[in-house]
């Protein structure tokens, strides 16, 4: 029969049989099956020895034209030598291979391989920042979703943050190649969206009394002197927790599961330190010093935007920075201060130089009293900066105690 509209509209099911299919006579391997529940156009043909059939569409959703033409596509490939059929096969199981199931094997294989802190940036931008990935097929991310997305992170959460979050996936693809998960490497090519500070930038004194001064009686602006004060690194103070903090011996105990290094760090902390921790209101049954909510301080981006800005606002001139150059500046600081290498080594809890290898196992001092010393000399030292007669913090101009 040659199959049209009229014809198949006319077919039946013979008695006593569950369907019937009726072959089309134009095109030999493409009919139509009548079905109780409806019917659907189908392609037949053999390869390999066994004989396939495959449901192209329902007829009532799809034309007899766009399914002749499915049809005669499907018998080009096997005359060419392809498997429609293995084909299918194999786009549905690329289609499991979600973005998703491929980020929890990757962040599984990298939790034994990073460091814990490393390991909890590289989950959280794949969680948190190519969150809409998430659903895709592994093999459905393409370079130009790549960037575009990176665009997006930039918009939402800053330029560094997208640089991070390039890099983590990039590392997953890579990784996803190696194990046979993915073809190719889409960030591959792709820009980055800023261009970072070099690590070994130090802030001169003149730009670090102006970050000071621009600070606001909030969260962001106490944390940012805190690690002016402490050298201690961003996150370590932003989710720092008054359980720490012996008020009393003037001591900040920072433990091991917080610490890069996995050791446990005790900071000294000067009159200054002292007085903007006093400054802070606790709040009932919470043990964050700094933030809202589960965790501890977040809206590093914008915050950091918004002290750029009341700097360039001052008039004041300061090269691009950023928080971590803060910890370098008062390492170098303290150094030029005449402070020997260990002691500054101790207040960075820096497992290296004088402490590495087989002299940082027997050499257990932690060197309290000279770190003591030294922090208090920088604190002094920041006081000079500005003449003795340090700004209080900016109000907040009605953001709130904890604005980010």
């Amino acid at each position: 029969m040659r199959l049209s509209k009229q014809s198949v509209a006319s077919l039946q099911i013979p008695a006593g049989k569950p369907y019937h299919i009726e072959w089309d006579e134009v095109l030999p391997g493409f009919g139509v099956r009548i079905n109780p529940t409806g019917n659907v156009w189908v392609v037949q043909y053999r390869i390999g020895g066994k004989s396939r059939r495959e449901t192209i569409g329902r007829v009532d959703t799809v034309s007899l034209d766009v399914a002749r033409e499915t049809a005669k596509k499907t018998l080009a490939k096997v005359q060419l030598g392809s498997d429609p059929h293995a084909e299918k096969a194999q786009a549905k199981a690329r289609a499991k291979i979600t973005f998703e199931s491929v980020a929890e094997r990757y962040l599984k294989h990298a939790q034994d391989r990073l460091k814990p802190r490393s390991f909890e940036e590289v989950e959280r931008h794949l969680k948190k920042h190519w969150q809409p990935f998430q659903g895709l097929p592994i093999s459905e991310i393409r370079r130009a979703l790549v960037a575009t997305r990176l665009e997006e992170i930039a918009e939402q959460s800053g330029p560094i943050a997208s640089n991070r979050a390039r890099a983590a996936l990039s590392a997953l693809f890579a990784w996803a190649v190696a194990v046979g998960l993915a073809e190719s490497n889409p960030v591959m090519g792709t820009m980055r969206v800023a261009v970072e500070v070099s690590r070994e930038h130090v802030v001169t004194d003149e730009e670090l009394t102006a970050i000071w001064r621009a600070c606001r009686d909030d969260d962001y602006g106490r944390i940012v002197r805190l690690l002016i004060l402490t050298g201690q690194r961003r996150d370590e103070v932003g989710d720092m927790k008054w359980s720490e903090v012996d008020f009393d011996r003037g001591l900040w105990t920072i433990p091991r599961e917080r610490i890069k290094n996995g050791l446990t760090h005790e900071v000294p902390l000067s009159d200054m330190a002292l007085e903007i921790l006093r400054s802070i209101p606790r709040r009932e049954g919470r043990d964050f010093v700094f933030g809202e909510g589960q965790g501890g301080f977040s809206g590093w981006s914008k915050s950091k935007t918004r002290l750029d800005a009341r700097i360039a606002k001052a008039g004041a001139v300061v090269r691009p920075w950023r928080l971590h150059d803060l910890r370098r500046t008062t390492a170098t600081r303290i150094a030029e201060m005449g402070i020997l290498p260990h002691v500054v080594e101790a207040i960075l809890n820096h497992v290296s130089g004088h402490k590495a290898g087989v002299a940082g196992i027997y050499n257990r001092a932690t060197y309290a009293k000279e770190k003591r010393e030294a922090l208090n000399g920088w604190a002094d030292n920041i006081l000079g900066l500005n003449h003795n007669q340090l700004p209080a913090l900016e109000p907040a101009s009605g953001i709130g105690m904890t604005s980010t």
